[in-house]
This record gives C-alpha cells, structure tokens and sequence, in this order.
C-alpha cells in the first residue's frame, strides 16, 4: 500500500514475519520497531512512541494467537488495517554447518509445529523451543556453532548472516499468518468492508442463539465465531467475531446496536479493509 512514512512497532527481533508484515502493509520505507512482548507493542503506540502496530492474530494452521486477542480486549487500540503473509520457512545455520552436522534446531513453538513433518525425518535432531524465530535465528548465528540450526524466514537469514540448509520446510504449503494493523485514535478508514468485535452474552438458555440472531436477521455475515475464557473471570467466556461489512453500512450498524441490547458488553475492535 503507498503509504506516508510511519514508525511501526511489532514483537520480535529483527527479522521476524511481523516485520514482514510491516514492510507487506506499509511499504519498503516503514520504520519498523522490535520490541520484546505483544504487551509492550500496545503500550508503545498508547504511548505515542510510534504511529502503528502490526500483531499477527492467527495462523491458517496453528490457530489465533490467543495474547493478542486478550490483549485487544485489555487495550483501546484499534483495528484500521489487516495483512496476510505467507509463511515459508527456513533453516539456517551459521557457514560451515550442514544437514549432517546439527544436532539442535531452535525456533518458536508454533514455527516448530508448523515444520513437523520435516523434523520427523531427522530424529537425530534435538528441538528446543524459543521465544522467537528470528530470535532464534540471531542466537544462533552468534554462537557461531557449526551443530545449531533455526527455523526462521528468510529475511532472517539475511539479516543473521546465516546460510540456508533448507527452504519451504512447512508441513503445509497453504500457511499463511493474519496480522492485524493497530493505531490509536484513528479517523475513518476509506474502503473498511469488514469489523472486528468482541461480546459476551447474558447467563441464560438461548443467549448466544439471540446475539447471532442480531446478524442474522438482517443478513450480515459473520466470517469468523472464536470463543476464550476471560482473563480473572474463571468459566466467563467471551467471542470474537469478525463481520464482513463496516460499522458504516446500515445493517452492520443496526446488528452491532441490536447485540448491545441483547447481549452482556460489545466491543468493537474496528472497521477496516479486508487484506
């Protein structure tokens, strides 16, 4: 997207998928900032220490990234953008290394699952799971060591130093991670055809059946229905849904105001253009 230039923050270290995503939404000439958890990403925009945030929200394989959903419900970011980028991974090590000489490969948790059946094929290898997969690639290339391997992007390489062994390594080839774009206090975006909300229902028979009925009565789609435990709230649940159409059309608006009334609490997260 041609875009002015803006400072972005994501979780991660260099490298990582989210910047990526930052440079997918934003374009080559983003400021793109690392920090080290989703928490301090949402409170380095509330604090104006950059523009944007771009948090992945889930993966076509793995699932929603749990955190940042209840992070979306603990903050007043909002939603203004999405992007969708396909995840091919690599493994790395440091010049010198081979398939032959690893013994340990490092990488996220969900990289890790994402690779399985690739890992299976060599059981010699020990799998330690990190914080990060660009983390994992920086690690790795500052040990130096010949018998360590990441699983990581290739954009990591790159910045690492590192060689590829290995490319597409996935399991899948249809995976892909949804980031959301996150800014504070934006105006309206142009061209929004789709909204994110979050909700709870009322304690009683039929509450959810009445809150989707607020949809679907005015035929308004919901193209995506995810429940989660609410933090400090043991067996309180809350859903997140994603509505094809803006807070701007009449339907979508009247669904929203009729759910206010029907169920316990609404959020919405923000109206946007879908990637």
């Amino acid at each position: 997207m041609a875009k002015a230039k803006h400072s972005v923050a994501f979780q991660g270290e260099r490298g990582a998928y989210s910047e990526d995503a930052c440079v997918m939404y934003f374009g080559a000439g983003v400021e793109a900032r690392p920090y080290p958890d989703f928490h301090s990403v949402f409170v380095a925009v509330e604090r104006d220490e950059v523009s944007h945030a771009v948090v992945p929200v889930e993966n076509s394989i793995e699932g929603s990234v749990t955190q940042v959903n209840d992070l979306l419900l603990d903050h007043d970011l909002t939603i203004v953008g999405e992007v969708i980028v396909p995840v091919k991974h690599c493994l790395m090590a440091a010049e010198g290394a081979t398939l032959s000489s690893i013994r340990e490969v490092y990488s996220h948790p969900q990289a890790l699952g994402q690779c399985r059946k690739f890992l299976q094929n060599h059981p010699e290898w020990k799998t330690i799971a990190s914080y990060d997969t660009a983390g994992s690639a920086r690690m790795v290339a500052e040990s130096g060591r010949t018998d360590a391997a990441a699983i990581a992007s290739r954009r990591a390489s790159a910045v690492y130093a590192l060689k590829v062994l290995k490319e597409d390594i996935q399991s899948e080839d249809a995976n892909f991670t949804r980031f959301f774009v996150l800014e504070k206090n934006p105006g309206p975006v142009e061209g929004a055809n789709k909204t994110s909300i979050v909700f709870a229902t009322k304690n009683a028979p039929g509450a959810l059946h009445k809150c989707l009925g607020e949809f679907a009565s005015r035929g308004v789609n919901l193209s995506k229905l995810e429940s989660r435990p609410r933090r400090n709230k043991p067996w309180v649940y809350v859903f997140y849904a994603d509505i094809e159409g803006s807070m701007d059309d009449p339907d979508c608006h009247a669904a929203v105001g009729g759910l206010l009334k029907t169920g316990a609490f609404v959020k919405v997260l923000g109206s946007y253009k879908k990637a």
